[in-house]
């Protein structure tokens, strides 16, 4: 028998011995080893005799055991054996460390009272005995150095294997905890086993496999050992504890043949180091996925652990009750006993009943219930709010798709989607990837959802190369960043789209960017990342330039910036029945800029020619085409003129209502077309095209012009028979040659010189058709004066004065001072100002720069003359101003009023009554958080100039500033001029006649700026009706550029040519280099910049327009103007519900105007005319009403010839007045001008 104190569940109780019969005794011997548990049998037993109540306890206290397995055969337990193994080997070698350090600290003691007193006596010693004494003490210290040398090397190599920093110390790691798993794993298989049971090592192979674990185990035991810097830390670790309690009774195991499961369940503890392993596989890279597995990793290692005691425990009972009062639980019931614990659910199927498992459940239940209560929540959320869009793009074969960052907000991405998918497109096959690093709120969710098949959102940064590598950057057709246009501080902003552009450029340098900028100054630093290549497709699109250019053309054009701006705006057409003026209005705002490649018929074709076939046959209207001169480089040209003859592959610009109407101007056939009347059945045609003879490309280039001289068929000689002889080469060459348009306009004015003119002398001499300077040209003459009085020696090109930029783009001067432009109140009011540009500007010191040279340069272009340029007056705070002025010390024609623009001293100074123009701009809109209050200045400058009242006396004077107008045309030439340009005024008694633009950050609050319309709050924009009077601008009509631009880069090439004035990417590079414009001397090569196109505003009340104004059509209109004047006529600006026959709204009723793009001047005025064209050109004074009440309304195509639009005269009474004022009209001084102005 076995002593009870010994015997774990066998023995007797009390310490008495238990003789077993010889039956029991076979019984149990025969007994299978993987009987569930002794306490099953006994309770069998127990109730299937009446013997004695101790032989049941003495079943359950037998070990199982085999006949193959010499084991004890009194079932005596061994626990304490295997728990001995481990408690000696931690305390016996915890008090080693203790004793070692002590021993050490006494030593270090000793050795340093004993230092201190050698070192006294070699002090007393002198130095004759030093180098007798030293020699025995430098050779220990060398031995001690070798010693401790060879110490740390090992050391160092020993940390090296065990912190990843080598291959081999990361296999090594990954391997041991891959081993401890594998280890916690066999754990599990026997956990079905006894608690303890014999087990024959060579038979056993779970046991030989743990064995072998653990002996590996062992060796990485010491590699650490030997790393460790402080030993007694190392030995306290919750790794050195696992495996001192599961290393040892291994080996015991082998020694007694038997298996005790014990504290092998501590292996599980290794899971807290799976985060770590992952980190060192590089799986794990985020935070959020590095604290996830921490806390799962966490949760299950203590969770695993406790069921593990649990397990021991209940298994094997409490040592005091000899184990008795044990019972069978099986390690997963344990797991699901510690869950429920841990919930505080408590079901009570399953509970502790030993003594030592509840007082383990009591204290485990405080920390299992905290760790509960935290870690799931946190892990719950970590899984929740795991990025949803943190996939990767998958991209589509035969699918392009474009990346869409920066400021991704419900507004942006609204606007942009709405642009980008518009139904007028063409079937749009491209894929719109989002990548922002927030994710979206609901209401942006549910906008990506209902586009669903079309776009996909991930989060991520643009500045993160992994996340540009998810949403293959690489293969993208563009990347489009948005900017923050009401972001506080417009500079970061801007630069944070440079970092995204560098970013994106880095990660793959060839993918095409079109990004947005606030300020116009930040453009430079683009050029200065090495990839960015604007040839390439890559553009800056910024508002701020683009937003001032807009509103000095309605400086020049009233309304032009509103009609501009709904050509590049896909919209829709919205039918309306009722007879207004929002009907006609919309008509034109469906219509937007489209480009298509113009057909082979057109090749040979003047412009003005393929500009009416187009218009009058295809119900198109085409305003430009782009020009490929000799050397390949393309340039946009808006009506040219009748000089330049359009190639093969040329690309047209159009205004159409859709993309499918364009394809008219592609597929047009003569052969096939000529004689249909329905533009609709203009498709593609079944003949088989040949784009050239060989007869007809020579007759073409012969009845066209010779691109060597430039003469007729007739007078030509240099086409002679090598030309001929090589027609095969010249068929090949034709398409893609070219000759530049200064070129040929030489070559044409050259040749028209020569032929009999029926100008008369005095003709002759007022176009600058006489002229005998030597320097004199058929290219200078285009820029010459009308004679005026006073205006010959301003204009008198002088070749030693620096009148325009280096460019020749605009007019410019020597920098001047501001303390020399700034006019007291006096001053202004003595200087007589009239036709001139008030800039009502708000800002401080404080404010961010806004740019005014955008808004100066369009106005200072070099298409027009000098004495043409509108004197430009600022109103602000000089504070603001100086700071500005850096950028606007070079411009003509500009003085400073000190004030503020809310002062109407300060604005009757200034004449405001007698403006062409008033502008409200405001440098402080962004400061404001609440976007209702961020116009407030802007509203209350309008309000307060609309509010006041002038004497009458001021409007029978008419200004003296000339007005913008062709050279030809101008009020001062009234014998050969068809219409004017700005109209003068006639008497302004209220300030509701003021002409004013106000720019406005949030479009709602153009409700405020006209109290008496009937705008509902909630009305887009557009539909206002002070946008449509081109009274307001916002600068978020300018969102619709970025698909425009992705779609066609020359749609942004051609608003920047028409708002801008001339800026070209040439002087972006100047002016970052330099910030200002440089002076240059005039040459042929920079005055012929001067050759373009410009925009003018013209009247249709009388002059040659005269018999249209009266019932006339859109379509008359623009042909007469088209075949006479070279004029292109895109859009019409007239008085709101004009048209309407009831009194009230004839009352109302004024006059009417259109707006023409005019070509160059020198074609124009060396062309010859009849004698009959010129007695037309009757010379008219034209007074303006100048009301806010005035729409654009651009070409509608599908009905635009015969327009059913009719312009209106205005009435009797108004024209009476007119007259009267003309009669008594006189001219008022003209301007003061600063002595050291061009």
């Amino acid at each position: 028998g076995g002593g009870g104190s010994s015997g774990g569940g066998g023995g007797g109780g009390g310490g008495s011995s238990l003789r077993m019969s010889s039956n029991i005794h076979a019984n149990h011997l025969s007994l299978d080893a993987s009987s569930s548990s002794s306490s099953s049998s006994s309770s069998s037993s127990s109730s299937s005799s009446s013997s004695s109540v101790h032989e049941p306890k003495m079943d359950a206290l037998i070990i199982p055991v085999t006949m193959e397995v010499p084991c004890d055969s009194r079932g005596q337990r061994m626990w304490w054996a295997f728990l001995a193994s481990s408690m000696v080997t931690f305390f016996g070698g915890l008090f080693i460390i203790l004793l070692w350090r002590t021993l050490k600290y006494l030593w270090t003691v000793c050795c340093h009272c004993g230092g201190k007193t050698k070192e006294a006596q070699k002090i007393n010693n002198g130095s004759s005995q030093a180098d007798g004494t030293l020699k025995p003490v430098d050779e220990k210290e060398e031995a001690v150095a070798a010693e401790v040398g060879w110490m740390t090397s090992v050391k160092d190599w020993a940390g090296v294997m065990i912190s990843a920093q080598t291959l081999t110390g990361r296999v090594l790691v990954v391997l041991v905890f891959a081993l401890s798993i594998g280890a916690l794993v066999i754990y599990f298989i026997d956990s079905s086993n006894p608690i303890e049971s014999c087990q024959n090592f060579y038979k056993d192979f779970t046991l030989q496999i743990d064995m072998a674990f653990n002996v590996f185990f062992l060796l990485y035991f010491g590699l650490r050992f030997i790393a460790a810097n402080d030993k007694l830390w190392f030995w306290l670790e919750v790794n050195s504890v696992v495996d001192f309690f599961t290393v040892p009774p291994v080996f015991v195991s082998v020694y007694l043949n038997r298996s005790w499961l014990g504290l092998r369940f501590l292996r599980a503890l290794r899971l807290i180091q799976f985060s770590e392993i992952l980190q060192f596989l590089n799986i794990l890279k985020t935070s959020n996925s590095i604290k996830l597995v921490n806390l799962l990793s966490i949760f299950i290692s203590t969770w695993l652990t406790a069921a593990g005691f649990i397990h021991l425990v209940e298994n094997s009972g409490d040592p005091w009750e000899n184990f008795q009062n044990n019972q069978a639980l099986t390690y997963w019931e344990c797991v699901y006993l510690l869950m429920v614990t841990m919930s505080t659910v408590g079901y009570g199927d399953v509970y502790a009943k030993t003594t030592l498992g509840r007082l383990f459940m009591v204290f485990f239940i405080l920390g299992g219930l905290a760790m509960f209560a935290s870690y799931v929540p946190e892990i719950i959320e970590l899984i929740g709010n795991r990025k949803k869009y943190g996939g990767s793009y998958s991209a589509v074969s035969g699918r392009k798709h474009i990346v869409v960052c920066g400021h991704i907000t419900l507004e942006s991405v609204s606007n942009f989607l709405k642009d980008f998918l518009h139904k007028d497109r063409d079937d749009v096959n491209v894929e719109i990837v989002f990548l922002h690093n927030i994710s979206p709120n609901l209401e942006l969710e549910a906008l990506f959802k209902r586009h669903f098949t079309q776009v996909e959102f991930y989060q991520g940064s643009v500045l993160n190369p992994h996340d540009l590598a998810r949403v293959k950057i690489e293969s993208a057709d563009a990347c489009l960043i948005l900017a923050n246009k009401y972001c506080a501080d417009p500079d970061a902003e801007d630069a944070s789209n440079i970092m995204r552009v560098i970013s994106i450029k880095n990660y793959h340098p060839k993918i095409r960017i079109i990004t947005q900028m606030l300020q116009y100054h930040n453009k430079a630093h683009l050029l200065n990342i090495p990839s960015w290549n604007w040839k390439e497709g890559d553009d800056a699109i910024c508002l701020a330039e683009l937003k001032l250019g807009f509103i000095a053309q309605s400086c020049l054009a009233q309304g032009l910036s509103t009609m501009l701006a709904n050509l590049f705006s896909m919209r829709s057409f919205i039918k309306i029945e009722e007879d207004t003026w929002q009907k006609y209005y919309l008509e034109g705002v469906s219509n937007e800029m489209y480009t298509e490649y113009l057909s082979s018929a057109f090749v040979g074709l003047s412009f003005p020619t393929v500009c009416e076939l187009c218009f009058v046959k295809l119900k198109l209207l085409m305003i430009a085409i782009e020009y490929k001169s000799a050397n390949r480089e393309s340039r946009i040209l808006i009506n040219p003129g009748n000089h330049l003859k359009i190639q093969e592959g040329t690309l047209g610009f159009f205004i159409a209502s859709d993309a499918k109407e364009v394809k008219r101007a592609f597929f047009y056939c003569k052969a096939c077309h000529d004689d249909i009347t329905d533009p609709k059945r203009i498709k593609k045609c079944g003949c088989k095209r040949l784009i050239y003879s060989k007869m007809s490309i020579y007759k073409r280039m012969r009845r066209a012009c010779c691109f060597d001289c430039g003469r007729s068929e007739r007078d030509c000689s240099c086409m002679s028979g090598r030309v001929r002889g090589n027609v095969d080469t010249l068929e090949r060459a034709f398409p893609l040659s070219s000759v530049s348009v200064n070129d040929c306009s030489t070559s044409f004015r050259a040749f028209e010189d020569e032929q009999p003119s029926t100008l008369s002398p005095k003709k002759k001499q007022r176009n600058g058709g006489m002229r005998n300077s030597p320097n004199s040209s058929p290219k200078l003459m285009r820029h010459d004066p009308l004679l005026i009085p006073g205006n010959d020696q301003i204009d008198n090109m002088d070749s030693n004065v620096k009148k325009y930029d280096s460019t020749g783009m605009f007019h410019w001067c020597a920098p001047k001072e501001i303390e020399k432009v700034i006019l007291t109140r006096s001053e202004a009011a003595m200087t007589v100002l009239s036709g001139h540009v008030v800039v009502c500007i708000f800002g401080d010191v404080s404010s961010a720069l806004i740019g005014l040279r955008n808004l100066v340069m369009p106005l200072r272009a070099s298409n027009f003359h000098y004495h043409e340029l509108k004197h430009i007056v600022f109103v602000g705070s000089i504070e603001y101003l100086k700071r500005e002025w850096e950028t606007l010390h070079n411009f003509p024609k500009v003085s400073i009023l000190p004030g503020t623009p809310l002062s109407r001293a300060d604005l009757r100074a200034v004449n405001i009554n007698l403006c062409d123009m008033c502008v409200i701009l405001s440098a402080n809109q962004n400061n404001i958080d609440d976007t209702s209050l961020q116009d407030k200045e802007c509203i209350l400058a309008s309000l307060n100039i609309k509010s006041m009242q002038f004497d009458d006396s001021i409007g029978v004077l008419q200004a003296n500033s000339q007005g913008f107008t062709p050279p030809g045309m101008d009020r001062s030439s009234p014998d050969n001029s068809p219409v004017h340009g700005m109209l003068r005024q006639p008497s302004i008694t209220t300030g509701v006649n003021i002409p004013i633009i106000t720019e406005l950050v949030n479009d709602t609050n153009v409700q405020f700026l006209d109290q008496d319309d009937d705008d509902d709050p909630d009305t887009e924009l557009y539909l206002t009706q002070p946008f449509a009077c081109g009274t307001a601008f916002a600068v978020s009509v300018l969102d619709s550029l970025m698909s425009a631009t992705y779609f066609n880069d020359n749609i942004l090439t051609l608003i920047r040519t028409l708002v801008t004035g001339g800026a070209t990417p040439e002087l972006e590079a100047l002016i970052a280099e330099e910030n200002a414009l440089r002076g240059g001397y005039s040459t042929p090569q920079t005055l012929a910049n001067r050759d373009r196109c410009r925009v003018a505003q013209l009247a249709l009340l009388d002059g040659p327009f005269a018999d249209l104004g009266d019932g006339g059509c859109y379509g008359d209109l623009f042909c007469k103007a088209l075949k006479t004047y070279n004029m292109l006529c895109f859009g019409i600006y007239r008085l709101r519900d004009a048209h309407l026959s009831t009194p009230s709204q004839c009352t109302k009723s004024k006059k009417s105007s259109s707006v023409h793009s005019i070509p160059s001047t020198a074609n124009r005025q060396n062309r010859p005319k009849s004698r009959e064209s010129r007695d037309k050109q009757n010379a008219t004074r034209m007074n303006r009403m100048g009301q806010a009440e005035k729409k654009w309304f651009t070409d509608e195509p599908d009905n635009a010839y015969p327009r059913n639009i009719q312009i209106k005269p205005m009435s009797t009474h108004m024209a009476n007045q007119i007259n009267q004022y003309k009669s008594t009209s006189s001219l008022i001084p003209p301007i003061r001008e600063v002595e050291d102005e061009c």
